[in-house]
């Protein structure tokens, strides 16, 4: 079999923020990197992200720092967090923004001209920089329109199925073209993985098509250690209905900006239990709150801007004790503050013009008028690729990651607006330790029995006769398994049954059968992205059961409460001599005395 053969130093798989910022960062020292994306460059998830980028720039509350960021950060992430990457963030997110706003990102500014932040669940000031709420698509943009002149080479409609090895270092990355089906092999001395998440696992997620889990499963393939998979993040507020927009995120922009959450009585329940270790930063009353969200420094923030694990909760309480909207969800509503700004309809028009026009476009709902009917949806990833935190290398020498599908930074729980400026400040790591372990590299070599063995793999399903099941009941079949068993509440009979299910669905995604031939087929495309997304989801449910209490994302019914002894580890999986899924404990280094302190001071 005859391959293409494309040779790169530096090789970044994924084109969403990480990548793009990680490629920008390699191709600035003079190495030669390519980049591979999914889909088309433009359409990665970051356009999603819609309420801002956290970055302690101080420019709306004087009161902000780097510590203040760190600290909240730490809290929000229940203190499993990788504490270097919390410090080496907050300390560099400022620098990271000012940066893209120098290559050109247009943001919206203070009276005086500084970058506009805003309120955001978690942080503790004003902290999030952004652009209306399309935050997310204003830094794409940006980091394309400065990227592509640094002389980068991208290749779109690409997948990945196999990461190639040299003896114990990486070596590039086998992967297919989506339109004609065609193999190619990427040569390369370093690789860099920015693939996001694994959403499509669950059946109501926000994320798109090509969040199928492809760097954690290639990594863990590759012989890489996962760490905190446990740890999904169900962001609170999904829309529920109409099934238009089933799923779609609606911004925690929203809840800064006044908009409040109520069961099917119209009740604020969010003030009905605030953790303990929330209540001195915690609103009171209903006016207090309402202060706070229009800068006023003498205000307390509203419940409604909690962390996401707890709102997400709180909103499956209200659902499960008969509270719930007519649709499993609860009310959020912005609408109301026209009882408090006698300009409401513009000012909601002015900041939040997305989630205006999205809904009312896509479901005829005017968020001006009219309260939106939302839950939780699966939204994002804690758990990822084990990296080290300075250089954001994997446990296999040049194999590097970075953005939502490396853990270590969020935690437990990840606060809003962390990801995008994670997305910066560890894409520029990650593009500079890759290339300058590239400069340090001899070329390697890629053996064709590797090759070979993941080509007869890729091609599999249209070799097989007499099988039942397509890709699409497997991947729907697996969907609901995660959905109903390894979702918001979980508990140990639910999560073996998943277990249980998920093993046979491995096997059944061995036997699927594709009819047609390799171009523009989506079937082919689904049966391939099957493999990944049965690795992320068995890794997610082992790392679950080992953890018996309830922390930040993960909630268990039968541990409801936190135990102090989980919080001396994380969980990482890597997978055993025999191919089977192993969950093991890795101790967390313990704080420096000087972050201890700062984490002490700002607990107050």
């Amino acid at each position: 079999m005859t391959y293409q053969i494309v040779d790169h130093d530096v090789l970044v798989i994924g084109a969403g923020g990480a990548g793009l910022r990680a490629a920008i960062e390699a191709a600035a020292t003079g190495v030669s990197v390519g980049v591979v994306c999914k889909s088309l460059l433009g359409k990665a998830h970051p356009v999603m992200a819609e309420g801002g980028v956290a970055a302690a720039l101080g420019n709306v509350d004087d009161r902000d720092s780097w510590r203040v960021h760190f600290a909240d950060t730490m809290r929000g992430g229940q203190y499993v967090n990788n504490w270097r990457m919390a410090e080496l963030h907050a300390r560099e997110a400022p620098d990271r923004v000012r940066e893209l706003e120098a290559w050109g990102a247009l943001f919206d500014r203070t009276a005086d001209g500084r970058i506009l932040q805003r309120n955001f669940g978690g942080h503790r000031y004003p902290r999030l920089a952004h652009v209306g709420d399309r935050t997310g698509l204003e830094m794409i943009r940006t980091l394309q329109d400065h990227g592509i002149h640094k002389g980068m080479d991208v290749h779109m409609e690409c997948t990945v199925l196999t990461l190639l090895r040299d003896g114990d270092r990486i070596a590039g990355a086998f992967a297919y073209d989506r339109e004609r089906g065609r193999f190619r092999i990427f040569r390369a001395k370093s690789v860099i993985v920015a693939t996001g998440g694994i959403g499509r696992a669950y059946s109501i997620t926000s994320n798109s098509w090509e969040y199928t889990g492809d760097g954690h499963a290639l990594a863990y393939l590759a012989g890489a250690a996962l760490q905190d998979m446990e740890f999904v993040q169900f962001h609170p507020t999904g829309m529920i209905w109409p099934p238009s927009v089933r799923g779609i995120l609606v911004t925690e922009g929203v809840r800064g900006e006044g908009g409040v959450l109520r069961n099917r009585d119209g009740k604020r329940f969010m003030f009905d239990n605030i953790p303990d270790n929330y209540k001195p930063q915690t609103a009171d009353s209903e006016e207090e709150g309402w202060r706070y969200t229009q800068g006023d420094k003498s205000a307390r923030r509203p419940p409604e801007l909690l962390t996401r694990d707890h709102v997400a909760r709180m909103i499956v309480r209200e659902v499960k004790e008969g509270r719930g909207s007519p649709h499993g969800g609860v009310y959020l509503d912005i609408s109301w503050i026209k009882e408090r700004l006698p300009n409401a309809v513009e000012h909601i028009r002015k900041k939040l013009p997305s989630m205006y026009h999205q809904f009312m476009q896509l479901a005829g709902i005017d968020i001006t008028k009219e309260a939106m009917e939302i839950g939780p949806t699966t939204h994002y990833i804690m758990g990822g690729i084990r990296v080290d935190g300075d250089s954001q290398m994997s446990t296999v020498p040049g194999l590097f990651a970075c953005g939502e599908c490396a853990a270590g930074l969020h935690g437990a729980n990840r606060l809003g607006g962390n990801s995008l400026s994670d997305l910066l400040v560890f894409g520029k790591r990650a593009g500079e330790h890759a290339a300058r372990f590239a400069m340090e590299r001899s070329a390697v070599e890629i053996d064709d029995g590797e090759v070979d063995e993941a080509a007869s793999r890729a091609l599999a399903p249209f070799a097989r006769r007499g099988g039942s099941d397509g890709p699409f009941q497997v991947q729907e079949s697996l969907q609901v398994a995660m959905q109903n068993h390894v979702g918001i509440v979980r508990t140990e009979h639910e999560m073996e049954r998943a277990l249980t299910e998920i093993d046979a669905l491995t096997r059944r995604a061995e036997q699927v059968v594709v009819p047609g031939n390799r171009e523009f087929n989506p079937g082919w495309h689904t049966a391939l992205d099957l493999r990944h997304l049965l690795i992320v989801s068995e890794a997610i449910t082992r790392s679950a059961l080992a953890r018996r209490e309830s922390r930040g994302g993960h909630f268990r019914d039968d541990y409801p409460e936190k135990d102090e002894m989980y919080g001396t580890f994380n969980h990482v999986v890597r997978a055993g001599s025999d191919g089977s899924m192993r969950v093991e404990r890795e101790a967390i280094a313990p704080l420096p005395g000087e972050l201890a302190a700062i984490i002490e001071e700002m607990k107050s």
